[in-house]
């Protein structure tokens, strides 16, 4: 009987001081994406949210092809004519391999929306989902 005390004092005793040390900092669990693509992710949701699902006039004649997916290293999204989806892409966001730079090119570049554009991916890039540039 005393044998069994024993036990329970010293297991209520570990127990007790297990549960006074601090607990260790978890860190993150790897999610097994590339830079690029991760980048590519929030470029993309924010376009789409910005450009696509607010129905912006400017993009209005565009719609959004997600090729994020890509098994090529190079996740990527473009913009073609609404009208035409396997029509030649219009601009092309992509980013590649272990980078988490942003590559934006194709005809509307040129254009006079190409300055928004830019504007619009290098905030997205940088982690702000905010659709137009803050004063």
């Amino acid at each position: 009987m005393i044998k069994n005390r024993t036990i329970a004092l010293i297991a209520v005793s570990g127990f007790a001081l297990a549960s006074c040390q601090s607990s260790p900092k978890s860190t993150p669990v790897p999610s097994g994406k590339s830079a690029a693509l991760l980048s590519m992710e929030q470029v993309a949701i924010s376009a789409h949210k910005c450009w696509i699902a607010s129905k912006d006039p400017a993009f209005r004649q565009y719609q959004m092809a997600n090729e994020l997916n890509s098994f090529s290293g190079t996740p990527r999204f473009l913009l073609v004519p609404a009208k035409h989806y396997g029509g030649k892409p219009l601009l092309v966001v992509q980013a590649q391999g272990n980078s988490s730079r942003v590559d934006v090119f194709g005809p509307l570049m040129n254009d006079p929306l190409g300055a928004r554009i830019s504007s619009d991916v290098a905030r997205w890039q940088a982690g702000n989902p905010a659709c137009a540039a803050t004063a």
